[in-house]
């Protein structure tokens, strides 16, 4: 029996590349896009919880350099 002759390396390949556009057309077509209302409501939350964390940070760190230099001071007598 004779095997059936496989496609070439190009076909294969270009079918998949084919499949793979019409899927991801399909599934972007699902997708709810935000408003530019919303775009920019987030990106203001985003922002602002940036803002806090990064003052957070700040203050930690501030207060671990304050207690370091404590220590420093009170064991380099």
């Amino acid at each position: 029996m004779a095997e059936a002759k496989k496609e070439n390396w190009f076909k294969r390949t270009w079918g998949k590349v084919r499949k793979y556009f019409r899927e991801l057309r399909s599934e972007l077509k699902k997708v709810v896009w935000p408003t530019p209302q919303q775009v920019g409501k987030n990106t203001l939350i985003v922002g602002a919880c940036v803002l806090v964390v990064g003052v957070f940070i700040w203050l930690f760190d501030f207060v671990a350099q304050v207690g370091i230099d404590a220590l420093i001071k009170a064991f380099a007598r």
